[in-house]
């Protein structure tokens, strides 16, 4: 019953995500860059939550996204997926109570999420390579999220250690002869 609850609370929680990077960031944004905060969800979910649940809500989310503002479906939920598995892998190689590891796994996570649309977008559009805007944007963007979870990393270390305590807990029965 808490898995399910929790589940609903990061549905919950993405539409917020949403709503903030539609309506909010658009009047709150570096040289025209928004962060990406769907990156750092799923990444948040692939690292506390695991059990393969951040590569399944990074493609379900990310296939939604697509459908209500994406030119192609699949691509961005294709990345998200690919951002909760590294998320998952992350979790077991690396600490995330260190805040500085964290924002070195949302600053690389941003940098593969953004260079994977841009190769997808240049494989299904054709269109000019412009590699110097690319860049100022990916930077922005990386350096926007980065701060983001500077902000918010109290917050992200509460609710994610409550989330892992409901999904990485095991309960072991041990009987006594």
């Amino acid at each position: 019953m808490k898995k399910f609850f929790s589940i609903l609370g990061l549905i919950l929680t993405f539409f917020m995500i949403y709503f903030l990077q539609a309506n909010f960031f658009t009047w709150f944004h570096i040289a025209g860059v928004k962060p990406n905060l769907f990156v750092v969800f799923i990444l948040f979910i692939g690292l506390f939550v695991g059990n393969k649940l951040g590569f399944v809500f990074g493609l379900m989310l990310g296939i939604y996204l697509d459908l209500l503002i994406g030119k192609t479906v699949g691509i961005s939920g294709f990345m998200l997926g690919i951002i909760g598995l590294i998320g998952e892998y992350l979790d077991k190689n690396f600490s995330k109570d260190s805040r500085i590891t964290l924002i070195f796994m949302v600053m690389g996570s941003t940098a593969i999420y953004e260079l994977g649309q841009y190769f997808f977008q240049i494989l299904r559009w054709k269109f000019d390579i412009e590699i110097l805007p690319f860049i100022t944007t990916l930077m922005v963007e990386v350096i926007f999220n980065a701060v983001l979870v500077i902000i918010l990393y109290p917050l992200i270390q509460k609710v994610g250690n409550g989330l892992e305590k409901v999904f990485k807990s095991k309960s072991v029965l041990t009987r006594y002869f």
